[in-house]
């Protein structure tokens, strides 16, 4: 259903809108043929599938095998995908703002089309940005006809031949570097059947929390206000993403950030760790790759640090020394304890302190 046929006061983004933004701001890919952007999209099929069975083999993980399809996209197709995505992240928020909307019409049709721009304008900056993502909760609905779909990976064609480019590297030896890190994360998700649930009710507790009134917001905003003179001031961090947090929101987001770190960190420990076996440039992917996630232009540096992209990067630095330290105290088989269920995930200072969930986990 669009969002013209829904009703811009049930909507809190105007979705429609903020696709149609997108497309209009997205940046065009790297020119290549016919053949070769076919040859591209071949081999990325072809590396994926080959990346499962190093992963399984490497983490121990049992995964179901053609469960969630790989989708090769172009930028354009990123951008739909992730709007349907977040359209159905945000549905327990448009449930509360549709039982307002008979007090707040106005306000929500003006603030849907304001939120649609701003959200297109981040999407169209975000992709030029991925390389690849798995996407869990797709489809949003169960499927009659596909009921063992448990999501889908996708991965973003012009992106991966542009950093490849870029960087210099053996295109072959980078395609199938990306695609053991994305494919990672399907085996996470669909060894371990409860993850996805799991995810979906802490987004959904996040979004329920949310202040609507408008005194609550001005309040937050007075502390955001606050929290930015400390930060400018060097005694802290903030971001966009932290201005319209509530407390309780925020003890939410510590949970989800531990949870983003573990898979992130894991998914960079594997590819890691399987790479010198089958990628004879690992090194120098590597290598060129953490630079490249360091730097960037002063312009791409600071949207990073409003729209908190920079704990992003800290998630995977910070989550695979999480289990490289595990791994080294007690292998990989104790490791894979922390997929048991949601109390042996490790906390946020758990993350920071593996030894802690060493002695949590295994006495």
């Amino acid at each position: 259903m669009s969002t013209a046929d829904s009703g811009t006061t049930t909507e809190m983004v105007d979705w429609q809108l903020a696709t149609g933004v997108a497309r209009k701001l997205v940046r065009p890919g790297p020119a290549v043929s016919r053949a070769e952007a076919d040859r591209v999209v071949a081999e990325l099929r072809q590396f994926a599938a080959e990346s499962e069975g190093h992963v399984r083999e490497f983490t121990g993980l049992q995964a179901t095998s053609a469960t969630a399809p790989v989708v090769i996209v172009d930028r354009p197709g990123w951008v739909q995908a992730n709007a349907d995505g977040f359209r159905t992240v945000l549905q327990p928020l448009a449930e509360k703002l549709r039982q307002k909307a008979d007090r707040a019409a106005l306000a929500s049709a003006v603030g849907s089309r304001v939120t649609g721009i701003e959200a297109g304008a981040l999407l169209a900056f975000l992709s030029s940005k991925v390389l690849g993502q798995f996407d869990p909760f797709y489809p949003a609905e169960p499927d009659p006809d596909r009921p063992h779909l448990t999501g889908r990976l996708l991965l973003v064609a012009p992106n991966v031949v542009h950093v490849e480019s870029e960087l210099g590297v053996v295109p072959r030896d980078f395609r199938l570097w990306v695609c053991l890190h994305e494919e990672t994360h399907r085996v996470q998700f669909t060894a371990v059947p409860w993850l996805r649930d799991h995810l979906r009710s802490e987004l959904a507790l996040f979004l329920d929390q949310a202040e609507l009134d408008a005194s609550a917001y001005a309040a937050m905003f007075r502390e955001a206000v606050q929290r930015l003179g400390r930060s400018v001031r060097g005694e802290g961090e903030l971001s966009l993403v932290d201005l319209m947090q509530s407390p309780e929101q925020r003890a939410v987001l510590d949970r989800l950030t531990a949870v983003m770190s573990l898979l992130e960190g894991h998914a960079d420990y594997v590819m890691d760790g399987v790479g010198p076996s089958v990628i004879p440039t690992v090194e120098t992917i590597r290598s060129k790759f953490t630079s490249r996630r360091a730097s960037g232009n002063p312009l791409d540096q600071l949207l990073k640090r409003l729209l908190g992209l920079d704990a992003k990067l800290r998630q995977y630095k910070d989550g695979a020394a999480f289990v490289r330290r595990v791994v080294d105290s007690v292998g990989m088989e104790g490791f894979n304890r922390v997929w048991t269920g949601p109390n042996t995930l490790p906390t946020k200072n758990e993350i920071a302190d593996p030894d802690a969930w060493v002695a949590r986990l295994h006495g």
